[in-house]
């Protein structure tokens, strides 16, 4: 008889662990509660504007086209992803600027225009995130952390590279210009974290991103998730649009099945879960049970910085602005400690600015631009009134980006709205708002994270930011695969 297998939620982490149950043999059903599918990957269509809602950034894309592998399906007859030329412009606070690619040469330069010293600095740092990247990556990002004598095995390796110390620590010990410094330490942001206090595992970022570049999904990387979602179908996935997984119904640590909101249950004795981990354990079950080292454990979690994510469209085209442009503010370090530490705004802020139309003519109407600024915002638990504080921050950004990069933007934006910690707390699901799930600390890495297999329910997993290995776009995918080794 095929085992059932349930599914809830359908971010990157979802419909991958979908697609790998069904390739294993099960009988698949994913439940949405939204009308679209991508959670974190939700796209919005505005006056002929198109907004991916969250990831741009799309880093190892294998990990995507094996998705289309294991049914034998050529990805190139779903979707096109295409290297970018320049990764990210960073913009410092005297705009001045930096390119980041795979143009070595073009890296030696600019580099040695900051700081001629640092350059041998720089090769020294690849080399070692580049053993970074074996052990995190190749090594221990699709293998699961249920053991404790397994995560004892690797500390000694983990301590060799330094896992002990933070990303930013481990770039200044081979970079001494402060420029420098930010570039190549701001990786954790991507996935939640404070360079200043992320443990260096994280540098493997780097190094990924030198191995396989930086890619861009024609169409946005909704396109991405309207060919999976035309896969799942084509392979007879079962998906369940607009009707949220309200109850996981269980007898004692045994999974029995799902209760949805309009009442439906289905029988099951397998989940997957692509919901937030804390959100699972606090809010779906309404028969807990836990024990007092996983209660532990999930009270002193940190939770990633919240978003303000402010998506426009402008009649004016800005030509000079890259496809990915990071703008920082002066005051890096202090900015990072208001936001994490503690949880206040600050007007001197730091901004990443996505304009997919720099790649991509279709994401809006002719002669026209359109973009997403995304800026680093304290968590929920700041309790920041963002129903008043909105407003607030759009303005600060619209001033700042006017003043920075796009002059008269004011006068030129002709669509916009805005999306605040609220909106993940609410229609993500995501405790106090935040934008990664926990933060990706060494207390919080690897077997310190929520299991991908339940460390109190029999046959509950999950997949996701919340979970080994982490964030992101490869995080979540390899999240995935991590179940290859325990379904």
């Amino acid at each position: 008889m095929t085992k059932k297998i349930i599914v809830i939620g359908s971010g990157f982490g979802g419909i991958a662990a979908a697609l790998r149950a069904k390739s294993k043999g099960y009988d698949v059903t994913l439940v949405e509660k939204h009308a679209d599918l991508g959670g974190r990957a939700r796209v919005f269509k505005r006056n002929k504007f198109i907004y991916d809602g969250g990831p741009t950034v799309i880093t190892a894309p294998y990990l995507i086209y094996e998705l289309f592998d294991l049914f034998d399906k050529d990805y190139k007859k779903y979707i096109e992803i295409k290297p970018l030329p320049i990764w990210y412009r960073f913009v410092f606070e005297d705009n001045t600027y930096f390119d980041y690619s795979d143009n070595e040469e073009r890296m030696q330069k600019q580099i040695e225009q900051i700081n001629k010293e640092d350059y041998v600095g720089y090769k020294k740092l690849l080399k070692f995130t580049e053993k970074i990247f074996e052990k995190g990556f190749t090594e221990l990002s699709q293998v699961p952390f249920n053991n404790p004598l397994f995560m004892l095995k690797q500390l000694p390796s983990l301590l060799k590279l330094k896992s002990y110390k933070s990303l930013f620590s481990l770039v200044s010990s081979f970079i001494k210009d402060e420029k420098l410094r930010r570039v190549f330490s701001m990786h954790p942001l991507l996935v939640g974290g404070n360079p200043f206090t992320t443990t260096s595992i994280y540098g493997l970022i780097l190094y990924l991103e030198k191995k396989w570049g930086i890619h861009y999904s024609m169409g946005g990387t909704g396109k991405i998730i309207e060919a999976l979602e035309k896969l799942m179908n084509e392979v007879n996935i079962k998906i369940i649009k607009n009707n949220e997984v309200i109850k996981i119904l269980n007898e004692g640590k045994n999974i029995k099945g799902v209760k949805l909101k309009n009442n439906q249950v289905i029988k099951t004795q397998n989940i997957i879960c692509n919901a937030d981990p804390p959100f699972v354990y606090e809010k779906l079950f309404e028969k807990k049970e836990t024990n007092i080292f996983f209660n532990l454990k999930r009270n002193r979690m940190d939770y990633s910085m919240g978003l303000f994510v402010m998506y426009f469209g402008t009649k004016k085209k800005y030509e000079s602005i890259q496809h990915h442009t990071i703008k920082f503010g002066k005051k890096y370090k202090e900015h990072l400690e208001d936001i994490f530490e503690n949880k206040k705004l600050n007007q001197d802020i730091s901004y990443y600015l996505h304009r997919p139309s720099a790649t991509d003519s279709s994401m809006c109407p002719d002669n026209h631009d359109c973009f997403y600024v995304l800026v680093p915002v304290p968590n929920n638990s700041s309790s920041i009134n963002w129903s008043t504080e909105g407003e607030k921050m759009r303005d600060l950004i619209v001033n700042k980006m006017e003043k920075d990069l796009m002059p008269e933007l004011r006068k030129n934006i002709v669509e916009d709205f805005y999306l605040t910690p609220d909106y993940f707390e609410k229609e993500l699901n995501t405790k106090y708002g935040s934008g990664f799930s926990i933060q990706p600390k060494f207390s919080q890495s690897a077997y310190f994270r929520y299991h991908n297999q339940s460390e109190i329910y029999k046959n509950l997993y999950f997949v996701g930011a919340g979970t080994h290995p982490g964030a992101g776009v490869p995080g979540v995918l390899s999240s995935a695969k991590v179940l290859d080794k325990i379904l």
